[in-house]
């Protein structure tokens, strides 16, 4: 068992209108018995992604201790909550791509004689272990071969500028006082961009106040108040959010959206996500 962050569905709340269940990016939440409700805790990474999409408040975030990730006894818990749920399961791990999470459950319904209510040819054999948190956004794919062939290392290249304007810059460490942030163009960006996007300083944090962390790993109960507190105490001029592609990433919005209200403040939020590979592939 591991102490994690995950989220908590209050029966008594719910409508069942089922608004929350296309905002989840990780597939953990269907309606049943017109009840939304997770359908296995390990699809659910914590980051509240689907609270700010509930019209009655009914979803929050709790910590508490669950199962470190085990396919057999998912199955066997799917199992029970009947034909529905699993095929919901079985659909979640073969649109993200987790082929021997897939191929592991469909072998359970086999040897415990159940139909399987999806097309077996879904379930590919895979050529590698899968990823321990069954993340997809942590695939693991190599770009040095995409990056080195555009390259000319022979040419002697100028030395970039630094931008950054204030320290610290990780979100648990910035004070809510601090005087930079009073009048400030505040960028927010997750942790994994600056590494992905190479003319991150120019582009991103020259004249921004920026504040960095992971919404996958991070406490965003911490942040959402955190942020608030941000947002009463200091007239913020503009507000961006910068993120990577993968799902885990979107958890961070939520958290922003829902600090803005609690603050009383009125800021538009800008959203730019960046890919993999460097490239800005939205801003909305």
């Amino acid at each position: 068992m591991v102490k994690r962050n995950i989220i908590k569905i209050d029966e008594e709340l719910c409508t069942g209108c089922g608004e929350c269940i296309p905002n989840c990016p990780e597939g953990a939440i269907q309606l049943i018995d017109d009840k939304a409700r997770i359908i296995s805790d390990i699809f659910c990474d914590g980051l509240g992604a689907c609270m700010g999409h509930c019209p009655v408040d009914a979803i929050s975030i709790e910590e508490r201790e669950a199962e470190e990730y085990d396919e057999r006894k998912v199955m066997a818990n799917v199992v029970k909550q009947g034909p529905n749920v699993i095929k919901a399961h079985l659909e979640h791990m073969r649109d993200h791509g987790q082929d021997q999470y897939l191929h592991e459950a469909i072998e359970y319904l086999k040897e415990n004689n159940l139909d399987v209510p999806i097309d077996e040819t879904s379930a590919l054999e895979p050529e590698a272990p899968p990823l321990p948190c069954g993340c997809p956004g942590s695939a693991v794919q190599d770009l040095r071969d995409e990056r080195s062939c555009c390259s000319d290392d022979s040419k002697p290249k100028a030395r970039a500028e630094a931008k950054l304007r204030q320290w610290p810059v990780q979100i648990m460490l910035v004070p809510p006082n601090a005087p930079y942030l009073q009048d400030a163009e505040l960028l927010i960006a997750a942790d994994c961009v600056p590494f992905s996007y190479a003319n991150f300083h120019e582009d991103f944090i020259k004249d921004h106040i920026i504040m960095v962390g992971c919404p996958k790993f991070d406490n965003m109960e911490y942040y959402a108040n955190k942020f608030r507190d941000i947002f009463q105490e200091n007239e913020i001029r503009s507000l961006t959010y910068v993120k990577m592609e993968v799902p885990c990433c979107s958890g961070m919005i939520p958290v922003i959206e829902s600090a803005l209200e609690a603050s009383g403040k009125n800021i538009p939020l800008k959203v730019i996500t960046i890919s993999i590979k460097g490239e800005i592939m939205d801003e909305e």
